[in-house]
């Protein structure tokens, strides 16, 4: 009999894998194959040790373009093998310093070629991955935020429609997210760190500091737009499937989310989890919005009910625009034709991109 856990993970996210860059084929035969959840990450770190081998023989053949696509796979299989695997963080770590690795190389090889940067913060750093339109002299960016289970090398497909409308893009692991996981907690006041990147991006003399976009998805749905109620410097957000009030749905959410929240909030018990989840909300914070904000949410989400998509666009000060997917799931991931070019070309427009 499959572990609930492998049954609710494959339900839940099958449609994010094939969207963001798993091959449909590789995702049947995976999961197909996996009884235990403590099975899961190995499956599919085995999986993306397929892609890896092809990239680095491609890269030695001076196959570039090659070795940047099978080295991106590989990047989002390791992802997906570590990105819930909260029981076992050795092995989880493992498959994910695999992702970073397989990602940060691929940088140079995919087009548009992108930079890793580190991003000074609290003693530490946040290290994102930067990548700029071809031919565009000091882009606007759009700032990325990730979700709870989601990070930087899991980006790139929705990099890429960003990048073909003319803008940057910066996404970047923040506390309790991919590599800052490990020694930064997860934190309501998302404002903070993402203080920090636009300080850092505005610095740079080949990136426009003036046309700064937020984009976030699933928790980063939350993220993103609490970080720009504060951060005036935010000309645009798009909030996807993002959340209201964390804790308010924490019952519904299933064990391996809770239990994910709970170790990158650095915590010991689920009560101490919910008690911090109250620190995630938008209630004080969606009235402060002032730039124009996209949000996005699919009714039939099981995770984050659309409604919390509807509270937030009505409470915001500024232009909004509200999107309810009838038939989307989480994110949308199964209908992203529904929104993803929609959502790219609002911000292309408000932040002088092309479309």
């Amino acid at each position: 009999m499959t572990d609930d856990r492998v049954t609710a993970a494959i339900s839940h996210w099958a449609p994010r894998f094939v969207a963001n860059g798993v091959p449909l084929t590789d995702f049947q035969e995976v999961t197909s194959g996996v009884e235990r959840w403590e099975d899961w990450c190995a499956a599919w770190s085995g999986r993306a040790t397929v892609h890896e081998r092809l990239g680095r023989d491609a890269l030695e053949q001076g196959r570039r373009q090659s070795a940047g696509a099978h080295l991106t796979t590989a990047a989002v299989e390791y992802h997906f093998g570590k990105f819930l695997f909260v029981q076992d963080i050795e092995e989880m770590r493992t498959a994910h310093e695999r992702a970073v690795a397989c990602r940060t190389d691929a940088l140079a090889l995919v087009d548009p070629a992108g930079e890793r940067v580190a991003v000074p913060f609290e003693g530490t750093h946040l290290y994102g991955n930067l990548r700029k339109p071809a031919g565009v002299e000091r882009p606007p960016v759009v700032v990325m935020c990730m979700g709870l289970d989601s990070a930087k090398e899991e980006m790139h497909a929705y990099e890429q429609l960003f990048l073909t409308r003319g803008l940057a893009t910066f996404a970047f692991d923040g506390p309790g997210q991919g590599e800052a996981e490990y020694d930064l907690p997860i934190r309501g006041d998302y404002e903070v760190p993402v203080a920090a990147v636009v300080d850092h991006l505005e610095a740079r003399d080949d990136l426009d500091g003036d046309r700064i976009g937020l984009w976030g998805v699933s928790l980063g749905g939350y993220y993103a737009p609490r970080a720009a109620a504060y951060e005036q410097r935010v000309k645009a957000c798009i909030s996807l499937s993002g959340p209201y009030d964390w804790a308010a749905g924490w019952d519904a959410l299933p064990d391996l989310t809770r239990e994910a929240f709970r170790v990158r909030s650095h915590l010991a018990t689920q009560d101490e989890a919910l008690e911090h989840g109250r620190s995630l909300t938008m209630a004080d914070a969606a009235r402060r919005i002032e730039c124009p904000l996209f949000v996005v949410a699919g009714k039939l989400d099981r995770l984050v009910p659309w409604q919390a998509a509807e509270r937030m666009a009505a409470e915001a000060a500024g232009e909004t625009e509200l999107l309810i997917i009838e038939d989307g799931n989480h994110v949308a991931n199964n209908r992203a034709h529904a929104y993803r070019y929609r959502t790219a070309d609002w911000m292309a427009g408000h932040l002088g991109g092309r479309y």
